[in-house]
């Protein structure tokens, strides 16, 4: 079978890549061995943000007596209703995506895996299409270190997969993964324990951000271990115990569940990429340019497999990027982009652009402007102190470096950031600005009257 394009994974830059190719009138064909959506809607964004909400509930529930709200009598959280309200989500998502692509009549989806046989062509089960144009979408997994693979452990997929509540929960990592399913069943009723080898949490933070969430975290009851290493993991039918290295001396941990939350890796291995003389970099994401091309031209690489991003946004900017220079003017490129992100901790934390150790590793003339939460009147009102916003300032330009703000709300109004970055405007633009009071963004004018010099 001919076509003018194939796509490979129906991920968030696959699915409306096809939609505007078959929009142009190209002939497409998109490949998916699993399960329509990718990551994002099947067991990433969309599962983990309603567990967050129903433990987020939980969490209320338990702690409103300061506001005048006493509950009498036990919570209770039913984790199959949970888990029947995820997939409700998850189906209607899904189910728009593959009836989107089905009944577009320029589209042929392929459920298969797929394989290339030469750069032109691919194989899917007993097929073997061809095309000019190739899009590779294929996403990434979970990272297993192999001390693991003895025993029975879980990925965030299988996490999301339990109907009864961990008795104690053993996370092996301290990204924002690990500590969203940390938060999460701790308030569900499980006892977590966190084990990371660095000495921080989120390491690539400030230090004071590490700092807070540690804060946060550990006054919910979590444990946390710095600097430990797993150099043992054995389990029973029904425990599992993890040897700990910390410092120079061992320490036994023992769970009844195992969350491995280690980072992931590209989905590439088995692709049949050297057939078509694409290069993977030392890690295995696909190499591209500022247009998303690989090193062979016909062939592009969105999404996770390219390594220039681990979120949904910035793969949909990928698949901005290449319909851009498929059927537009070519002004979007990968470079153009502020990465940004957030970490659904409750409070979140929300990132863009550098940070303070970034700003001093390269040695950059900035201003700061910072606020604690507990100076947010809103915040106060509403009994959710914790965390700090954060704004850097090049010194020369006036223009805004980056944000880190940890604090109710912070996934949200870290946006006003976000534009003004995009937008050029220094931040003049925003201190002068007037913004609606009782809110916490309207103290983001208020901390910028008066940036100080940042230290290097």
């Amino acid at each position: 079978m001919k076509f003018d394009a194939i796509i490979i994974g129906s991920g968030q830059a696959g699915t409306p890549l096809a939609a505007s190719l078959a929009k142009n009138g190209q002939k497409v064909a998109i490949i998916e061995k699993a399960k329509f959506g990718g990551t994002c809607v099947n067991t990433g964004c969309t599962p983990t943000k309603s567990y967050i909400a129903s433990a987020r509930r939980a969490f209320v529930s338990k702690n409103s007596s300061d506001h005048g709200v006493e509950i009498s009598g036990d919570i209770k959280i039913n984790l199959k209703q949970i888990k029947k309200r995820k997939e409700a989500i998850i189906e209607e998502s899904r189910n728009g995506i593959e009836k989107m692509l089905e009944d577009n009549e320029h589209i042929t989806v392929y459920r298969g895996k797929a394989k290339f046989k030469d750069p032109h062509h691919i194989e899917v089960g007993s097929e073997t299409l061809s095309a000019e144009k190739i899009f590779l979408n294929t996403g990434a997994r979970p990272r297993i270190p192999s001390v693991f693979e003895k025993i029975p452990y879980y990925t965030n997929e299988g996490m999301l997969e339990l109907e009864e509540i961990p008795e104690h929960l053993l996370i092996v990592g301290g990204g924002y993964i690990g500590l969203e399913f940390a938060q999460m069943f701790r308030r569900f009723g499980s006892k977590v324990s966190i084990i990371d080898h660095g000495s921080r949490l989120m390491k690539q933070e400030d230090q004071d951000i590490s700092e807070a969430i540690r804060e946060i975290l550990e006054k919910e009851g979590i444990n946390i271990y710095f600097n430990a290493a797993v150099s043992k993991a054995e389990a029973t039918a029904k425990t599992a115990e993890l040897t700990l290295k910390i410092e120079g001396s061992e320490e036994k941990i023992t769970g009844t569940h195992v969350l491995v939350a280690t980072g992931r890796i590209p989905n590439t291995d088995n692709l049949g990429l050297e057939m078509a003389g694409v290069k993977l970099n030392e890690k295995g994401y696909v190499k591209v340019n500022e247009q998303l091309q690989t090193n062979v031209p016909h062939i592009w690489a969105l999404g996770d497999c390219n390594g220039e991003g681990a979120f949904t946004h910035t793969s949909f900017d990928d698949f901005q990027i290449v319909n851009d220079h498929l059927f537009g003017d070519s002004k979007l490129k990968l470079s153009h982009r502020y990465t940004c992100y957030a970490a659904f901790t409750d409070p979140p934390l929300a990132r863009v652009g550098m940070n303070e150790q970034i700003i001093k590793e390269k040695g950059i003339k900035a201003k700061i402007a910072s606020i604690p939460m507990s100076k947010v009147s809103r915040a106060k009102e509403m009994g959710e102190t914790q965390g700090m916003m954060k704004i850097y300032i090049e010194a020369s330009t006036g223009n805004i470096l980056g944000a880190s703000f940890l604090g109710t709300g912070a996934d949200e109004y870290i946006h006003s950031i976000i534009d003004a970055m995009y937008a050029g405007a220094p931040y003049t633009t925003i201190r002068d600005a007037v913004h609606i009071h009782p809110t916490v963004s309207e103290l983001i004018p208020t901390m910028l009257q008066s940036p100080k010099d940042l230290e290097l």
